[in-house]
């Protein structure tokens, strides 16, 4: 990591600063905490960075031992890459900081919420009284990916991939998902399978912040 710049201070948090600090690197952090990615796919999700950049960043996670490649199980064998234990602890901080960003004001221009970044979203809105005494799994479809929605003793886990037995499915996109949970938009707007009465359990689970 000759090279690699510093804020050159003993401080934990310039230390944390001096991993995942550049510009990009905890997007990229952000994007594989709900599972491996191909670079492809990292691309797809963080449309506004170079190729060179990407791979410089994933180079420089790489090397911090916060993410690692690996290859899909037969019979995808694709490559991907995915987090280290170490680059899953980071997580809560993801999360509180993503709740933290949540009261800022939008980008100008025409930015859109990301499949990925739709997902970490309900995590940062779950409220765990809603979920009390709630043991329910979901699958939420955002522009066709599946995802895995798991709530229990007060918490919400999120993965890639679908659900076995859900309660309920919701076949949306993210401005849809936003729409219907945040900003008073109709059910209707979204498909949905399943149990009627759990998709207006799942409803209450993310209420907007003032």
């Amino acid at each position: 990591m000759a090279g690699k710049r510093t804020y050159g201070d003993r401080c934990g948090v310039a230390r944390a600063l001096d991993l995942v600090g550049e510009r990009w690197a905890l997007l990229v952090v952000r994007d594989l905490l709900l599972g491996p990615k191909r670079f492809t796919d990292l691309r797809a999700g963080l449309p506004h960075v170079s190729p060179d950049i990407l791979s410089q960043r994933l180079r420089d996670l790489e090397q911090s031992g916060i993410v690692r490649r690996a290859t899909l199980p037969p019979p995808v064998g694709a490559r991907v890459y995915e987090l280290t234990e170490r680059g899953q602890a980071l997580e809560p901080i993801v999360i509180e900081l993503g709740r933290w960003g949540s009261q800022a004001e939008f980008p100008d221009g025409d930015a859109e919420l990301g499949v990925d970044s739709a997902v970490i979203a309900l995590k940062t809105l779950f409220d765990p009284s809603a979920a009390d005494g709630l043991d329910e799994t979901y699958e939420l479809r955002l522009n066709g990916q599946p995802f895995r929605l798991r709530v229990a003793g007060g918490t919400l886990r999120a993965a890639r991939g679908g659900a076995d037995h859900p309660a309920a499915v919701i076949d949306t996109d993210p401005a849809t998902l936003a729409q219907v949970l945040w900003h008073d938009g109709r059910r209707s707007a979204w498909r949905t399978e399943g149990d009627e009465a759990a998709v207006g359990r799942f409803i209450t689970l993310f209420p907007a912040r003032a």
